[in-house]
């Protein structure tokens, strides 16, 4: 028998997490977030409200919608009566969905949102990588690429790479709002030690980032060289470094996901492998 309720308790969190572990690839968002701000809601980064599948004791499926309106999707079997019932109880309006692709797709129709015109709206291949299998590029290997993370000085720099991000992958535009979130995510993440910029001849050439971390595993996102510097494989360098500094500290996998051919080469390049797919919707 089904059963579908919020999260609030400790053993909400461990039963959730321990169904998200079983999909951990395609769960990191959910993952981590939890990890970061837990299943009580207040209106910050981070933050949601959880709704769960339940068949006996056993969590089978979940969904968040979260502070910034984004409805982030676990949920194999139930993923239509969960979006309904997380985002009644939220009673935020849905500015975006994620979660593995057919889901997504089946949860945008289930909440009427199929024919609303998205900002993005991008079919993603997901990638992952046993940091064991990481290969290394030339570049680092030699020393004309170096990696490290950004000094306080090279802050608006990388927030300018942000925005550019943004706004060629996202659909996003140069507004002060989005310079100001451009400032928050990276003091956030460089915070947290999940920034990396690549250097070369002394200057900075490209960038590369986790936006979900785990103990075991990293997301990469947000990864940006600029247009002047393509083609030189200063992104790889990028991404192999931050991926080395991670296994130093314990982490034995990475994903990510993408829909940009060329990306899907450089990181192929470095040892990642298709696994799924996976789907990003923006109002």
């Amino acid at each position: 028998m089904l059963t579908l309720r919020v999260l609030e308790s400790e053993s909400d969190r461990i039963l959730l997490d321990r169904f998200l572990e079983l999909h951990r690839d395609s769960s990191m968002f959910l993952r981590s977030n939890l990890r970061r701000s837990g299943l009580t809601y207040h209106p910050r980064p981070f933050h949601g409200t959880y709704v769960a599948a339940f068949q006996g004791e056993a969590c089978v499926g979940a969904a968040a919608h979260y502070w910034n309106g984004h409805l982030v999707l676990q949920a194999p079997g139930d993923v239509e009566e969960l979006a309904l019932a997380c985002t009644k109880r939220s009673g935020r309006e849905v500015m975006g969905l994620s979660g593995p692709l057919d889901q997504v797709h089946r949860a945008r129709t289930a909440l009427g949102l199929a024919d609303i015109p998205a900002v993005m709206d991008s079919d993603e291949t997901l990638y992952a990588l046993n940091l064991t299998d990481l290969v290394v590029p030339t570049q680092l290997l030699d020393g004309s690429v170096t990696c490290r993370p950004p000094w306080p000085r090279e802050r608006e720099q990388v927030c300018l790479w942000r925005i550019a991000y943004d706004i060629e992958t996202l659909g996003g535009v140069d507004s002060e709002n989005a310079r100001a979130g451009a400032a928050q995510w990276l003091d956030s993440l460089i915070a947290d030690g999940s920034v990396w910029v690549a250097v070369a001849g002394g200057e900075l050439v490209s960038l590369s980032a986790f936006n979900a971390v785990l103990p075991d595993i990293v997301q990469l996102g947000g990864i940006y060289t600029p247009p002047l510097h393509r083609g030189k494989g200063y992104a790889k360098a990028a991404v192999a470094a931050s991926l080395l500094a991670a296994r130093e500290r314990g982490v034995t996998r990475a994903v990510l996901f993408t829909n940009n051919p060329s990306a899907e080469r450089s990181y192929e390049a470095v040892g990642f492998r298709r696994v799924g797919d996976f789907g990003l919707v923006c109002f």
